[in-house]
């Protein structure tokens, strides 16, 4: 199959290879440029959220520890279908270690121990990702690709499902967020 590079102005600058998958080139670019940040900030939470599980200490542990377990597990799977999305639109999917500098999401706090101030940082990142995944369901359906946009839409129900937990997890705590 024949190596050309994306198209520029689209977005997506990484490697593409000859489909015959009958998504147009425009929808291909603008999907695969909107993939791939989402793969990276879907890398990021993944590692965030194993942190979280590794270190948090104090109220509920076991139950945020098991809880964060299933997250992440579920964002492994998850990541997976965005990647393999970008490759059957002919792209090959970055997650490489040393391209999660790409991510969009803040820094992770690599000392913090407390229960709450996981859960208020994981919610603070599931609600960007969560944002992040809308405006790709948007940008691939107006670009012409339905597919991805049901993917993604499939994909911001569960990231807001996690999110809802991770609230109710902050309830009581003085960590509610700001009504818009």
């Amino acid at each position: 199959m024949a190596k050309h590079p994306g198209k520029g102005d689209t977005g997506f600058s990484g490697t593409r290879w000859s489909t015959r998958n009958s998504v147009g080139e425009n929808a291909k670019n603008v999907s695969l440029a909107t993939l791939q940040a989402l793969l990276v900030d879907g890398i990021d939470l993944y590692n965030c959220t194993r942190q979280a599980h590794w270190n948090l200490k104090g109220t509920n542990f076991i139950g945020l520890h098991e809880m964060l377990e299933t997250f992440y597990n579920a964002l492994n799977e998850e990541t997976d279908l965005l990647a393999e999305r970008m490759v059957l639109l002919g792209g090959v999917a970055n997650g490489v270690t040393q391209n999660l500098a790409t991510s969009r999401l803040p820094p992770y706090p690599a000392d913090l121990l407390d229960s709450i101030g996981h859960v208020k940082e994981l919610a603070d990142r599931y609600a960007q990702v969560g944002k992040a995944l809308r405006d790709g369901i948007d940008e691939t359906d107006d670009a012409g690709d339905a597919d991805t946009s049901d993917l993604l839409t499939e994909l911001s129900r569960a990231i807001d499902k996690k999110l809802w937990m991770l609230e109710a997890h902050l309830h009581g705590h003085g960590t509610e967020p700001n009504p818009a």
